[in-house]
This record gives structure tokens, C-alpha cells and sequence, in this order.
């Protein structure tokens, strides 16, 4: 845990997000080409800055609602389900009636949290068939908070993907988005990170959390919790799969989504991610510009690079030309600064 503090993982992997969604922001729907021909060789690509800010998405957004749940939670003591859910919720209730939610929000979302807001029951709100990446590039901050066991982290972050994202796949993708994170800030090497990966997702295949999902999967076609779950974990295993047989030889040059998915859905974000992490895993602006410039959701992609990024390298990451230009930079130190603390 001292190496874990020196480097303040909590706030290099926040910090990273954030940038990368910034970096992303305006790239996103246009296709390679078409960032080269705006914006320039990509491995020069700066921050976009307007009136001295850099400007986040909704992904930003909802990390840091999921963040001020999780503080929440712990201030009232143990992580449990139901006080989890409960206050995750009002913050996301809370998002989807701000008048800053106006960032090209995702539908999945803002369905979800209208039926969030009200007193039925949290699985009726959740879109059981959507496996978007929208649960899974805010879930970092379960891989950051200290003092978690393996089964509340796996639980959290389920949970947190089931009140907008329901789909077996999308809970899965945000374990496993939150499990790297937390490997990565506690000193894994990335060279072994997808082997770790891969081998958690085979422990995890058959297991239906139910006392954080409660009876979810009855929402689903699925006749039994466990084959819902396993449908799942097996999407998530075989883009994990390939991302395992090109993180060596995938050139940095071409679009990393045409290697591993544009990163639409869930199973593709986190693999596509994780690979313009680990192209560039100690280069972590490079890491950021090069998932910005991609033909795919370019802003939840370089959220997921940069978080991984920071997990790994910790706050020194990143340049304080950038840091100190992000929006939401101070909420995001203080969260930082709780956690690594």
C-alpha cells in the first residue's frame, strides 16, 4: 500500500478520465481521416481549450456522480447493497435533472434514470438488453476506493452498471473495467494484466451476485441467474481473448478499434481501452491521443486509456498545463486525495 500512496493512484487515474474525455470530446462520430484532417498528426494532438477550460462529457459526469455514491455510502459505514444502490441512485437522478447533463448524453442513460426517478424498484428501471459502454467508463471509481473486498468491488461495480445498463454483458464489462483499474493502481505489470483479466473472468463466469442484483435476470429471456450471468462473462472472455493474441503485435500506427471494436458496447470499450493503454503503457498522453483518434466512441475510449493510465503511473501522469485546465478539476482532486489517503 506505500507504493499504492506515493504515486496517488486515485488521483492519476481521475485526473486521466477526465483528460481523456476532454481529448476525446470533439473527435467523437468522425473518422480517422477526419480527426487527421482537423486536428493534425495525432501523437501531437493538444487539450481543446474554450475560455480556459477543458470541457468534459457525460461520462465525466457520471463518474463523478458514482463517485459522490460511493462517498456517500462509505460515510454512512460499510459498502453494502441496498445503502449502495440508494444513494448511487440519487446521484444519477440528480445528473439526469442537472441542467450541465447536456453533453450529448447517452439514451440508455437518460431512459434509465427517468424510471429512476420515482419509488420502483431500481431493476425495473434498468435496460435489461442494453450493453452500451456507458455503465462501464464511469466505474473506475470502484477500482480506486480502499478498503473494499474482492466481493463488494465485483458487486459495486455490477450494480452500478444495472440501474441504467442491465445487459449481462454490461455488468460484466464494469467488473472487469473496475478489477483492472484496481490491479493497476495496486502495482500489477501491465504485460500480465489480460492474463489476470481473463483469469478472473473464468473464476467469476458462473456467479450470480444476488445479493447486490437481486432478481434482476428475471427481466431477461434467461431461464436462470446463472445463465444469464455466464452469457455475459463468455462475450466479455472472447473479446478478451483476442485483445490477449494483438496487444504484442497490433501496429500503433493503425486504429486500434479495427483490432479489438469501436468501443459502442461494452465488451469493446473495455478491450479497446485496455489496448491504447497497453500500447503506450508509459506514455500515458500517447496512450490518451491515440485512443482519441479513433474511428469509435473516441471520448469513453481515452476516459477508459486514461484511467488505466493513472491507475498505473499515478498522478505524475500527467502535465499540469493539462491537469490544471479540466473542468471539475477540483471535485476530482478532493476525491483523489480521499481515496489515496
Amino acid at each position: 500500500m506505500t507504493a499504492y500512496r506515493t504515486k496517488q493512484a486515485a488521483t492519476g487515474a481521475l485526473i486521466g478520465l477526465a483528460l481523456g474525455d476532454a481529448l476525446g470530446f470533439p473527435t467523437e462520430f468522425s473518422d480517422v481521416p477526419s480527426i487527421l484532417a482537423k486536428w493534425g498528426p495525432w501523437r501531437r494532438m493538444d487539450l481543446p481549450v474554450s475560455g480556459g477550460t477543458a470541457y468534459i462529457t457525460d461520462d465525466t459526469q457520471m463518474t463523478l456522480a458514482l463517485a459522490r455514491g460511493i462517498r456517500a455510502c462509505q460515510a454512512r459505514g460499510v459498502v453494502v447493497p441496498e445503502r449502495f444502490a440508494a444513494l448511487v441512485r440519487r446521484e444519477f437522478v440528480d445528473w439526469y435533472h442537472s441542467p450541465e447533463n447536456n453533453r450529448a448524453p447517452g439514451n440508455t442513460c437518460l431512459s434509465a434514470c427517468e424510471l429512476l426517478d420515482g419509488d420502483r424498484a431500481w431493476q425495473d428501471a434498468a435496460q435489461i438488453h442494453s450493453k452500451g459502454c456507458g455503465a462501464n467508463m464511469r466505474v473506475a471509481p470502484l477500482g480506486l476506493v480502499p478498503g473494499l473486498s474482492d466481493e463488494q468491488r465485483s458487486g459495486a461495480a455490477q450494480l452500478q452498471s444495472a440501474l441504467t445498463h442491465g445487459h449481462p454483458t454490461a455488468l460484466a464489462a464494469s467488473d472487469l473495467t473496475a478489477r483492472a483499474v484496481y490491479l493497476l493502481a495496486q502495482g500489477v505489470d501491465p504485460t500480465g494484466l489480460v492474463g489476470h483479466l481473463r483469469s478472473y473472468a473464468y473464476d467469476n463466469r458462473s456467479v450470480y451476485r444476488e445479493s447486490w442484483l437481486g432478481d434482476l435476470w428475471t427481466r431477461s429471456q434467461d431461464p436462470s441467474a446463472r445463465h444469464f450471468i455466464e452469457r455475459g462473462w463468455d462475450e466479455c472472455l472472447a473479446v478478451l481473448e483476442k485483445l490477449d493474441a494483438v496487444q504484442r503485435t497490433a501496429d500503433p500506427e493503425l486504429d486500434p478499434c479495427a483490432y479489438t471494436g469501436d468501443g459502442w458496447i461494452a465488451e469493446e470499450a473495455l478491450a479497446t481501452g485496455l489496448l491504447c493503454f497497453l500500447l503506450f503503457p508509459g506514455d500515458p498522453l500517447t496512450a490518451l491521443r491515440r485512443a482519441a483518434c479513433t474511428r469509435g466512441d473516441s471520448d469513453s475510449l481515452a476516459c477508459l486509456a486514461g484511467a488505466f493510465a493513472g491507475a498505473h503511473l499515478g498522478a505524475g501522469a500527467w502535465p499540469d498545463v493539462w491537469t490544471d485546465r479540466i473542468e471539475h478539476r477540483s471535485e476530482l482532486l478532493a476525491l483523489g486525495s480521499l481515496w489515496d489517503a
